[in-house]
């Protein structure tokens, strides 16, 4: 056994090593950090009915190669 043993890291291992920490970091720092403030989220504006159990309709728009394209309307 050879206590006088030291580990020695070279270029490629540094470079990995520090975009795996980089990464690491980018990820936690999303993770705590508040999320933005959104007026629609916040306020409800703009959503018809947030409180209501109304039903809503729906618009689907379908295009396909070759077809002709088509919206269709749901109340």
């Amino acid at each position: 056994m050879n206590s006088g043993y030291v580990a020695v890291m070279d270029w490629q291992q540094m470079i990995s090593l520090t975009i795996v920490v980089g990464a690491a970091v980018l990820l936690l720092r999303s993770k705590l950090r508040r999320p933005k403030f959104g007026f629609q989220r916040a306020t409800h504006c703009g959503c018809a009915g947030a409180g209501s159990s109304a039903a809503q309709g729906s618009i689907i728009f379908r295009a396909r190669k070759g077809e002709p394209r088509q919206v269709i309307v749901k109340m």
